[in-house]
């Protein structure tokens, strides 16, 4: 089957890839769709230390092939989305409501995969760039199957990560200020987040102008090129801000634009070893630095939740879709990504 591999030097789109059969509390899916995230490409730039070969991707949906002794909750047919978070279910962070401080779901990747006899790694559990993968039966969602699978598949990460940041982890009540630093995936679903929590002013910023229009689309009432002009609409300062770029100097940026009691949230990803700095002195009225792993997400009540809202039309996922690549087009995929050129590119099988 076809998949898309990193060897540690280079990415190829193989077509020799094979995968084991479901075990015990695991689901087979053949994926329709899956999103390219930054994330994927910062395996491939070093950003995330990851041990390869390894099967990219991580944000996909699919149909249910085949399931594994005691899985109920899905079977054959059945559309899920793919989380990325194979929490254990029964340790103490799992049973007090946060899956996503489950230890065993950040532990050491599995190797479902292999090629030519040699085992390849999963990235964060998921591996979507792949016809067909192996997941815990906790990661299949059920959704309904009128959601095009090339929009479900954004579920699983972006719309996770970034509606959940606003409200499980910040928790934006109606009327409060949010700023959004970055309008890349991330930045547009904390942008509908905070649309849907009833936020306002939403204050959008970057420094790429063509992103303006779909940035008020997805809920922004301004929309500013840079951090500066932040105080011209929010004199005071924000409630909450929220970094999506993952750059040192916007996480600083983000702490200096803070109201009393304000909040600033971290959801790009750094390099491993970068270091921020700010003033200490300044977060003495109540203020926060929130880091935010994966929205705080709970995917099995999520997931059913943002589908729920997709179906209302309170949230957009089919104009997250800029652009579709059948899975031979990674290279190109992964170009535009890189270069800002789409809000989210989805590989198709």
């Amino acid at each position: 089957m076809r998949g898309v591999v990193f060897d540690g030097k280079q990415v190829r789109v193989v077509d020799d890839l094979e995968v084991r059969d479901p075990g015990p509390g695991e689901v087979l899916v053949a994926v329709a769709a899956a999103g390219l995230c930054h994330s994927d490409l910062s395996v491939v730039d070093g950003t995330i230390p990851f041990p390869a070969p390894v099967v990219l991707g991580h944000e996909g949906a699919g149909i249910v092939e085949a399931v594994g002794p005691g899985v109920t909750h899905v079977g054959p047919g059945d559309h899920v989305a793919l989380s990325t978070l194979a929490n254990c279910g029964t340790c103490a962070d799992c049973d007090r409501g946060r899956p996503t401080m489950c230890r065993k779901a950040i532990g050491r990747p599995g190797q479902p995969f292999s090629r030519g006899g040699q085992p390849l790694f999963q990235f964060a559990s998921n591996s979507s760039f792949a016809e067909r993968t192996v997941v815990k039966a906790v990661q299949a969602v059920r959704i309904p199957s009128d959601i095009p699978l090339t929009s479900a598949a954004l579920m699983g990460c972006g719309v996770l990560t970034g509606v959940g940041a606003v409200l499980n982890r910040a928790r934006v009540a109606r009327g409060e200020s949010v700023v959004v630093i970055g309008t890349g995936g991330i930045g547009l679903n904390v942008l509908q987040g905070a649309r849907i929590s009833g936020a306002h002013p939403i204050v959008a910023v970057d420094t790429n102008p063509a992103k303006e229009e779909t940035a008020r689309r997805f809920g922004a009432t301004h929309f500013l090129d840079s951090a500066d002009g932040v105080r011209e609409v929010l004199p005071t300062g924000a409630d909450h801000v929220f970094e999506c770029v993952g750059h040192v100097g916007l996480v600083r940026a983000a702490v200096d634009l803070l109201d009393r009691h304000g909040q600033a949230v971290l959801l790009g990803m750094t390099a491993p070893a970068a270091e921020a700095s700010f003033l200490p002195a300044a977060m003495f009225l109540d203020k926060s630095i929130l880091g935010c792993r994966y929205g705080s997400s709970r995917p099995q009540k999520d997931l059913a939740l943002y589908a729920e809202l997709y179906r209302r039309g309170s949230l957009l996922l089919d104009e997250l879709v800029t652009e579709t690549y059948p899975v031979e087009d990674f290279e190109r995929a992964a170009e535009d990504a890189a270069r800002g050129k789409v809000a989210r590119g989805v590989l198709t099988f």
